[in-house]
Formats: structure tokens, C-alpha cells, sequence
């Protein structure tokens, strides 16, 4: 993890303290269960639960010796508990503390990025809805296309942020599995109704069938639902980056008062944060092989995924948590140009009405292709020659005789591309 792209809430997840917390915790739980069976007396739980301490420190210093940490875990909570401390673990695996807490770890990130989702979802919402009627080009390969609005534009966003959500609600339920099933998932030296206190005291359900380790297709899914969402972020980015060319400038990043763009070029004004944006995408997405090929392990279980996971957990849920926190900030200080979107809008001479006319030309009675040719004919001359494209058809006599220059005229309006725009609205916002 990185300081300068991670935030505190996100890394407390992630830092010994909070991972040897939830590992006593779960010790505890399980030796709670076992209370009823006998196997472990109430006192001894009382007196882990008093005294039950972690020292990361001194775990680390363990783990040099033991070569082992969960081992160098129970030794150090053992110093702190005393004989009692013999009841924790029983019939346990390593295993089943170490998935068991990764689950919760994973868990408490997909809530705190599920809140980023929502600060995104609300910031494109409010611009959405502020730029409904603010007309600009819609392009296709980069080049002018047909006109839509920016509210529409940033409206897509939203309906895809929609689901990005939806797809860390479904990730988050499908890793929050408990597995406190021992040595080769069997339960051969621990009841199941102790999973089941574990799972229901965490909030977690019972793995169906762990074979040691929690199966590894449930983490892919949560990586890869992380991946989406970075997409998400980065295609939105991009847009960003693209109407801030210099050449464009319709919208742009929000440029602070001494802020500064370059260190040789004092009037520069980059997109640097949408830049970066694009950077942490990629590194969110990075997560997704290695969890993929976590799922192949062999047998009942080895530790290959574990080495990968100490990195990709961090490093993945952090550099998306801090990019949809910075993405919601973007988007809510977007500083847009109606005026310089009206004039990209009108620079190429009316062009982007070309579809319309050569639509009514068939309904007028010219075949597609001798429309087709007509308009593409008269749009290309206004590409390299500049003027009006209306001029050039009025001088058309097949478009003339086929419309008549009033009804010419009238497919300039550019009500007509955006006559449905709150129909749109209507179906992504009811």
C-alpha cells in the first residue's frame, strides 16, 4: 500500500492490528461453541476473553522461530492468557482462522467501497440531472457524430455505476463464507454446529464444502467485480481527459487556486487526476490473474494463493477505495463549457444532421443508396471546403424537389435529437 493513494478507514482493514483482532475473535467464537459440548469449560473462555491479547511485535518476533504464524499467534496470545490458553484451536486448522478472517477483511472493504460507489452514484446524479438540456456532440470513433446532451452522457455513467454497485453486492455476499471445518475439511475434530456459532456471530455463512481453505472461485469473483468497477472509473476518466484536450475543452478538471500545471509550461492545466485514475484502474485490475489462478490449488489445499493474496487484498481494495473517492470529487467540481460544446457542436457546418436528410429522402421516395449518395456527396464538400451543409443541399436539385426547402430547413432542428431525453431519464432515475 502506498500513503499517498490509501485511506485511513481502507488500511486499518489491512494492518496486523485490525488481522490478529479478528483471528482472537474467532478463536474465542469457536472455543464459545465448544463450551456446550464439553470440550472447552466457560472459565476458560472468561478468562481468554479478560485477558486475550495480541502483540504484532511480538508475533513477528515468534514467527522467526516457529516459522509459522498462526503458531507464533497462539504462542503470543497464550503469554498474555495463561494455562486456559490450551482450549483455543481445538481441532482447528490454520486454515480456518486464516479464510475465516480474510472473509470478514473482505467483507468490511466491500462495505467501505460500496459507500464510494454511492458518493460517485450521488455526484453523477446531481450533474446528470444539472446538465439534462445542455446540448453537445455525441462522437463515435472520436469523430462528430449526432448531437446528445451532457446529462446523457453523464447519465450512462451513472446507470453503469448502478450496476458496478450491484456487483459489489453480489461479490461481498458470495466471499462472506465462514470455514471452521479442520484438517482437510472433514470436521473430523470439530463439530459443524461450531461453524455454524462462528459464521452466525460474524455474519458470515457456512462454507458448503471447504476442503481446508474456502474455495478460491469466490475470491475471483470479488477481484474481478473490483476489476469492473476500475473499468467503470476509468472509462469515465477517459471521457474526462478527452473533453479536456486542449482542442475540445468542454469540461474540465476543477484547477485550485495555486495549483500548478507544469514546471517549464506556466499555462498548462492537465487532467492529472483523471490520469491517475486511469493508473489505479489498472492496478485494481492487475488483482484479477492472480485470483484467478488461485482457484487451481492442489488436493485439499496448499498455500500458493496465500503469498498472492497478502498483496492483491491490500493493494487492490485500497487503490479502488481511494479512486472512487477521488472520482466522486471530480465529477462533483467538473467545471463544463456549454458554450464551447455549442460551438464544437455547430463547427462543422450542420453536418451532423446528415443522417435526417437522408432518412427523408426515402420517405420521400429516393432509394437508400441514391440518398445515401446525395448526402455523402454534399457532407464531404462541406468537410474539405468548409460552409453550411443546408446551403449546399438548397443547390441539390433531387434533395429540393424530394423535401422542398421549408421541409429542408426544418431537419436542422436540434430538438429532434434530443425530444426523448426525458424518457431516458425516466427509465434509469424511477
Amino acid at each position: 500500500m502506498i500513503p499517498r493513494y490509501t485511506r485511513a478507514e481502507m488500511a486499518r482493514i489491512w494492518e496486523p492490528e485490525n488481522r490478529y483482532r479478528i483471528w482472537l475473535e474467532i478463536e474465542i467464537l469457536a472455543a464459545e461453541a465448544m463450551v456446550e459440548q464439553g470440550i472447552v469449560p466457560k472459565s476458560a473462555v472468561e478468562a481468554i476473553r479478560a485477558r486475550g491479547k495480541v502483540d504484532p511485535a511480538r508475533i513477528d518476533e515468534i514467527e522467526k522461530t516457529t516459522k509459522h504464524d498462526v503458531i507464533a499467534f497462539l504462542t503470543n496470545v497464550a503469554e498474555h492468557v495463561g494455562e486456559e490458553a490450551r482450549f483455543l484451536h481445538q481441532g482447528m486448522t490454520s486454515s480456518d482462522v486464516l479464510d475465516t478472517c480474510l472473509a470478514v477483511q473482505l467483507v468490511q472493504a466491500a462495505d467501505i467501497l460500496i459507500a464510494g460507489v454511492d458518493k460517485v452514484l450521488e455526484a453523477l446524479r446531481k450533474r446528470a440531472l444539472e446538465h439534462k438540456h445542455t446540448i453537445c456532440i455525441g462522437r463515435s470513433h472520436g469523430i462528430h457524430a449526432e448531437p446528445t446532451t451532457f446529462g446523457v452522457k453523464l447519465l450512462g455513467h451513472y446507470a453503469e455505476f448502478r450496476r458496478n454497485r450491484a456487483r459489489l453486492v453480489q461479490a461481498r455476499t458470495e466471499v462472506a463464507t465462514c470455514q471452521i471445518s479442520g484438517a482437510v475439511g472433514t470436521f473430523a475434530n470439530v463439530d459443524p454446529k461450531v461453524e455454524a456459532y462462528v459464521a452466525a456471530k460474524l455474519g458470515l455463512t457456512p462454507e458448503p464444502v471447504s476442503t481446508q481453505v474456502i474455495p478460491r472461485d469466490r475470491h475471483a469473483a470479488y477481484f474481478s467485480a473490483l476489476a469492473v468497477v476500475a473499468s467503470g472509473i476509468e472509462r469515465l476518466a477517459t471521457e474526462i481527459r478527452h473533453l479536456q484536450r486542449t482542442e475540445v475543452r468542454e469540461a474540465e478538471e476543477y484547477f485550485s487556486p495555486g495549483q500548478k500545471g507544469s514546471s517549464a509550461m506556466p499555462h498548462k492545466r492537465n487532467p492529472v487526476l483523471t490520469e491517475n485514475l486511469t493508473g489505479l484502474a489498472r492496478l485494481v485490475r492487475s488483482a484479477v490473474i492472480p485470483a484467478l489462478e488461485n482457484v487451481t490449488l492442489w488436493h485439499e489445499r496448499d498455500i500458493s494463493h496465500s503469498s498472492a493474496e497478502r498483496g492483491i487484498g491490500p493493494d487492490a481494495t485500497v487503490h479502488l477505495d481511494f479512486a472512487l473517492n477521488r472520482l466522486a470529487r471530480v465529477v462533483d467540481e467538473l467545471v463544463v463549457y456549454p458554450e464551447r460544446m455549442k460551438a464544437n457542436l455547430e463547427s462543422l457546418g450542420g453536418l451532423v444532421f446528415s443522417q435526417r436528410v437522408m432518412l427523408e429522402l426515402t420517405q420521400a421516395g429516393v432509394s437508400r443508396e441514391a440518398a445515401y449518395e446525395i448526402v455523402q456527396r454534399n457532407a464531404m464538400a462541406t468537410w474539405r471546403e468548409g460552409g453550411q451543409f443546408l446551403e449546399r443541399l438548397n443547390q441539390e436539385k433531387a434533395v429540393v424537389d424530394g423535401l422542398g426547402l421549408r421541409k429542408l430547413e426544418s431537419l436542422f432542428d436540434m430538438g429532434y435529437h434530443t425530444k426523448h431525453v426525458e424518457t431516458i431519464f425516466a427509465r434509469v432515475l424511477a
